[in-house]
């Protein structure tokens, strides 16, 4: 029998559904379930997991009975009573019975993100062979001597060094990769920033002594110049080299806000540490901002040291705007790459314009100012003395008499051609 609601009466009564004959013969069809349903309901503690869930049992420990538990997204169903992490850079498969090796991203040389600072890049590599092609051609002209030919030279490599960093930056990481990052971006800017500060500390100091007497100051010769420079720039490799030591360059895996399922190949290096890096050349920076402003109201003609403190003060704002994006950007790998390039182009850019671009219009567009204006008073002098230390003491006094100064009657010992007179 069967109690169930009978539909004309709207009773509630008992409805016979099979019999018992030397066996049983049941009308399941007729049968009436609770819930008014005529579904046969499943006699079973527990339904069956899905695919990604796990059975969690009872602490009576019956296994008849469950509770089903969904897996992480990065683990993967050992067992139906077991989930597993599938490890960093792995992730479940869709059936969730294995693991596959994630994808690793880097920067590739076929998107935007690269494109564009290695357009950037191209461009400045084009500009600096230019200029150095130019320079070398107009070897021996009064602009490019008065510029001072090996520290400009040492300069364009600098600023030539910096533009080919792009393309290691964009490179795969690996251990070598990482390591010539770490040492190349900071090498190239002590080249150019110390080429720039013992070019103004040069400036300042001839000045500062021809205000006193008309004694050659120490230390101006171009050698003396190439290894002052060669001097500042071996202590960012020395620092360069100990921070190799301490911390050996290498690749990591980092997941971006915590997701498992997207892996960034980077080089080991954190990102603060590689900023704290720099700091040497920051000092550089701001030890030639003070020369610049210091020597920006000597003769006109010797005054490149403008151009180095608009050079200077251009560099400081890119970098001021650079640190607050490279740190906002960092779950952006390719952003924080892209602008990292961007910034070491637009600094080396700087530097090659403001310094070489007056020096490159005079070479081409006005050859006619390619002239010494020293070499005719020295020629009308040359005729009342054959003593080149006598020249040397007139022409300091000429300039000193610019700053106010009372001219001297101390000589010096003659010395090669290129002194004052080829600043």
């Amino acid at each position: 029998m069967n109690y169930q609601l009978n539909r004309e009466t709207r009773q509630f009564e008992y409805h016979k559904v099979g019999s018992w004959v030397s066996g049983l013969n049941l009308d399941t069809e007729s049968i009436v379930w609770t819930g008014g349903t005529k579904d046969i309901p499943l006699s079973r503690c527990s339904t069956p997991c899905e695919y990604n869930e796990m059975k969690q049992i009872g602490e009576d420990g019956d296994t008849c009975c469950w509770v089903c538990v969904r897996c992480q997204p990065y683990e993967y169903l050992r067992d139906e009573y077991n989930c597993a992490d599938c490890g960093e850079g792995r992730w479940p498969d869709d059936d969730r019975k294995s693991c596959y090796d994630l994808e690793e991203q880097y920067m590739k040389f076929d998107t935007v993100y690269s494109i564009v600072p290695i357009a950037l890049s191209g461009l400045g590599i084009l500009a600096t062979l230019f200029v150095i092609l130019t320079f070398i051609k107009y070897n021996e002209t009064p602009v490019v001597m008065a510029s001072g030919r090996e520290l400009s030279f040492i300069l364009l490599s600098g600023c030539l060094f910096s533009y080919l960093m792009t393309v290691i930056l964009i490179l795969k990481p690996t251990p070598i990769t990482c390591a010539v990052q770490r040492f190349g971006v900071g090498f190239g800017f002590a080249i150019i920033y110390s080429s720039l500060l013992t070019k103004t500390n040069r400036i300042s100091r001839i000045f500062d002594s021809a205000r006193r007497s008309a004694r050659r100051p120490p230390f101006i010769s171009p050698k003396s110049q190439i290894m002052i420079s060669i001097l500042l720039v071996s202590l960012q490799v020395i620092f360069t080299i100990i921070w190799l030591v301490l911390e050996p360059p290498g690749t990591r895996l980092y997941f971006p806000n915590g997701k498992r399922d997207e892996v960034i190949l980077k080089c080991r290096t954190e990102d603060l540490s590689f900023l704290v890096s720099l700091i040497y050349n920051i000092i550089l920076i701001i030890i030639c901002t003070f020369y610049a402003i210091k020597t920006r109201k000597i003769p006109e003609n010797f005054n490149e040291s403008k151009f180095i403190g608009f050079a200077m003060y251009t560099t400081c704002i890119i970098w001021l705007a650079f640190v607050p994006i490279y740190f906002g950007t960092l779950n952006s790998f390719q952003v924080q790459i892209t602008t990292l390039c961007v910034s070491i182009s637009l600094s080396a850019s700087v530097a090659l314009v403001c310094l070489f671009t007056p020096k490159m219009y005079i070479i081409f567009f006005q050859p006619e100012k390619n002239v010494r204006k020293l070499t005719m008073m020295m020629n009308s002098m040359h005729r009342k003395t054959n003593s080149p230390a006598e020249l040397i003491r007139l022409n300091v006094q000429h300039f000193a008499q610019k700053f106010n100064a009372e001219p001297t009657t101390e000589t010096v010992p003659a010395t090669e051609k290129d002194s004052l007179t080829s600043l």
